[in-house]
C-alpha cells in the first residue's frame, strides 16, 4: 500500500478495464480534500471474490461491484437499503472494521436503482419538462408541482432480464413521466426468457401495475409505443433491435418515437439504439449518466465518517471528470 493512502476503495468485475468508475470516484475524494484515499479497479469473477475478499485489510473502506457480482457478493454481507434486500442484487458493499478483528462487518446497497431515476430526472429537468425534482427524482407525488397529466399512466420497456433490469424494474416503480405520471405498464423483452422470472415476483408485488416478458425479436412495436425504455444489454447486444426499430420506423408511415431511452452502455457511445433513437428526434441518455448518478451514492456510503476538508458539492467535480474521460 502506497505510504499515504490510509483508505482504499475499488471496482470489481470481469471485465473490468473500460470501467471509469476510477476517474468518478478520485475525482470526488480530490473535491472532499480525502488526500488519503484512493479508487482503484481489480478484475475478479465469481470464482475469484471470496480470495479478494478475504485478502483485504482494514484500509478497504468499500467496493464497487459490476457484472457478474451483482448477486454473487450476496452471502458475504447484509443488505441495507431497501432494494438490495427486495432485489438481492447489490452493486456497492460497505466496511466497517472492529478493532482487533481481521474480517469487516460488511453492509451491501443497491445504487443503481438511484442512479436509473436520477439519469431520467436530470434529463426531464434540463430539457425544462414541467415536473418538479421531488416528483420526478423521488417518485414521490408532489402536490406544488406544475406537472400536467394529459394522459393517465406511462408505458416503459426495458431491454433484457438481468441484475441490471430488476434495478430498471425498481426503479420504474419510483419514476413519474411529464405528461403521464406514474408507470402502470411494464414490457420486459429479452433474449433469453425464464420459467422463474424475479422480474415478475417484484411487479406483482406492485398494486396496478401491468407486466410483460416477451422475446427480443417483438421490441419494435413496444418501443415505438413507450414513454421511457431502458437498455441493459451490455455492450453491441442491442444493435440488432436497433436495426430492426429503424426498419419498422420506415414502414410505419409518420409513426414517430415519443418517449425518452437511457441506455446504460457507455462504451461504444453512443450505442446504435441511440443513435436510431435521436435520429428519429427523440430524447436518448448515454449509461454515463446512470453511472455518475449511482456513483454520487456510493461516494456518500463509503466516505461517511471520514474526515472530509474539501467542498462538500463534489457532484460537479465528478460530472466534469467523466466528460473529461469520455
Amino acid at each position: 500500500m502506497t505510504d499515504n493512502i490510509h483508505h482504499r476503495c475499488a471496482v470489481l468485475g470481469k471485465p473490468i478495464s473500460h470501467s471509469l468508475s476510477p476517474v468518478l470516484h478520485n475525482a470526488a475524494y480530490q473535491a472532499l480534500g480525502l488526500d488519503d484515499w484512493q479508487y482503484s479497479r481489480a478484475e475478479v469473477g465469481e470464482a475469484d471474490l471470496e480470495a479478494f475478499l478475504k485478502g483485504l485489510d482494514p484500509s478497504w473502506a468499500g467496493l464497487s461491484l459490476t457484472m457478474p457480482l451483482k448477486r454473487t457478493i450476496q452471502p458475504y454481507g447484509t443488505p441495507a437499503d431497501t432494494w438490495s434486500r427486495r432485489l438481492c442484487v447489490a452493486n456497492t458493499a460497505v466496511f466497517s472494521w472492529n478493532e482487533g478483528t481481521d474480517k469487516p462487518d460488511v453492509k451491501l446497497y443497491n445504487t443503481d436503482v438511484e442512479g436509473i431515476v436520477k439519469a431520467f430526472s436530470h434529463c426531464w429537468q434540463s430539457s425544462g419538462a414541467t415536473m418538479s425534482a421531488a416528483e420526478a427524482g423521488a417518485g414521490m407525488p408532489d402536490r406544488g408541482s406544475r406537472c400536467t397529466i394529459s394522459r393517465p399512466g406511462a408505458k416503459a420497456v426495458i431491454l433484457g432480464n438481468g441484475n441490471t433490469a430488476l434495478s430498471a424494474l425498481a426503479a420504474c416503480t419510483e419514476i413519474r413521466v411529464p405528461g403521464a405520471g406514474a408507470i402502470t405498464e411494464v414490457t420486459v423483452c429479452a433474449r433469453h426468457q425464464h420459467d422463474h422470472d424475479p422480474m415478475r415476483h417484484l411487479a406483482d408485488s406492485q398494486p396496478g401495475l401491468d407486466y410483460r416478458q416477451v422475446p427480443l425479436c417483438h421490441a419494435p412495436q413496444y418501443l415505438m409505443q413507450a414513454d421511457i425504455v431502458i437498455n441493459t444489454i451490455p455492450a453491441r447486444g442491442a444493435d440488432e433491435t436497433a436495426w430492426e426499430l429503424a426498419e419498422s420506423l420506415l414502414g410505419s408511415r409518420g409513426v414517430r418515437l415519443r418517449g425518452t431511452l437511457l441506455d446504460v452502455v457507455y462504451d461504444p457511445r453512443p450505442t446504435k439504439l441511440m443513435q436510431v433513437w435521436r435520429a428519429n428526434g427523440a430524447t436518448a441518455i448515454g449509461g454515463e449518466e446512470m453511472l455518475l448518478y449511482q456513483a454520487i451514492a456510493q461516494v456518500r456510503l463509503m466516505t461517511v465518517g471520514a474526515h472530509i476538508i474539501g467542498t462538500a458539492d463534489f457532484e460537479q467535480a465528478m460530472r466534469s471528470a467523466l466528460q473529461e474521460a469520455l
